[in-house]
């Protein structure tokens, strides 16, 4: 059993790397389209049917391009901090449950789609992610450069910031359903549609969002990066794979926000109607990745003065009322 269970493990752990690593590519597509779509203009068009080998194309530019390390940079940390931030993308994966339990075709064993079922599973994975954050202050500071620092200053900032309020805007939620884990708390969401969570804790879910898009870099709050800057913020210095494992962190980050989400406040992967539970989950996170990209086209970038205005003097504010009145009600 024991060689078993490190096979189950193991496999998961490939499947969790090949399928969201891919996804993140896939992503990038998508996302260009509909920023196109709502801008009038086309997109990838050129390589491949409808440029969907755009993705193909851009993964072979990075893995081809030449790593270019700046002379006075501090090496070491310059090159972990891509790693750091796919890693830890990656490992906050392991307390997600994406799927309902399902058997093996022609065979008793039944698989869990989860790497781990701690009973801290909220805890790890905001845990995880946030030392995420720790790779631009890495890079932005190992790279000898003022741009990347001041990219790095804004990363600070950002961090300080929402983590106080992603922590927050679950406390009320958590209150109600009396458990830390994703499995209990998708189970406590299974008596249908109006048992969902964001109908108790609207307000939960719209902070939980809001920080969601601080905690991944998005648009409003990319102040890391910022791209209507002409440099790259902490990244400026990167290229060619480095720079990939940005991208492939911040994505991987979104997919965990959306099953997040999904889980703490959309009923999770519960079946609804005749529509099983697994294509249900599948539904609410691609809602939840085209809201990502329908933000990104439709509101402006803010300044790191409005950012921490809005979240030391709204959003903390809201949060605290809201954990006070669901703690009124409980009682």
């Amino acid at each position: 059993m024991d060689s078993i269970f490190v096979i189950d493990v193991l496999v998961k752990i490939v499947v969790i790397l090949l399928v969201f690593s891919a996804l993140a590519g896939i992503a990038t597509y998508f996302e260009r389209k509909v920023l196109a779509f709502m801008q009038r203009r086309l997109g990838p068009t050129h390589v491949g049917p409808f440029g969907i080998l755009q993705v193909a194309a851009d993964g072979i530019k990075l893995f081809t391009k030449e790593d270019i390390v700046p002379q006075n940079a501090i090496k070491p940390i310059f090159k972990l901090a891509p790693v750091v931030a796919a890693a830890t993308a990656f490992i906050a994966m392991a307390a997600i449950p994406f799927f309902p339990e399902f058997k093996i075709p022609f065979t008793d064993y039944v698989v869990r789609p989860i790497i781990s079922d701690v009973n801290v599973g909220v805890l790890f994975v905001l845990g995880v992610m946030a030392t995420g954050m720790y790779a631009p202050l890495f890079g932005g500071m190992a790279s000898s450069n003022k741009w990347s620092l001041l990219g790095a200053a804004r990363t600070v900032i950002q961090l300080l910031s929402f983590e106080v309020i992603t922590g927050l805007s679950l406390i009320a939620p958590l209150m109600m359903i009396g458990s830390l884990s994703l499995i209990d708390i998708n189970n406590y969401q299974t008596g249908g549609l109006f048992d969902w969570m964001i109908w108790y804790q609207p307000v939960a879910f719209l902070m939980f969002l809001i920080a969601g898009y601080a905690e991944t870099n998005r648009t409003p709050f990319d102040l890391l990066e910022h791209e209507a800057e002409v440099i790259t913020g902490f990244a400026t210095e990167y290229s060619g794979i480095r720079w990939g494992l940005f991208a492939i962190g911040e994505y991987a980050n979104m997919f965990t926000i959306a099953f997040l989400a999904s889980i703490i406040f959309l009923g999770g992967f519960n079946s609804f109607w005749i529509i099983p539970g697994g294509i249900m989950i599948l539904l609410k996170v691609s809602f939840l990745i085209f809201l990502f990209f329908w933000v990104r086209a439709a509101w402006p970038h803010v300044r790191p003065d409005q950012l921490m205005w809005f979240c030391w003097k709204v959003l903390m504010p809201v949060a605290l009322i809201n954990i006070l009145i669901t703690g009124l009600v409980l009682i």
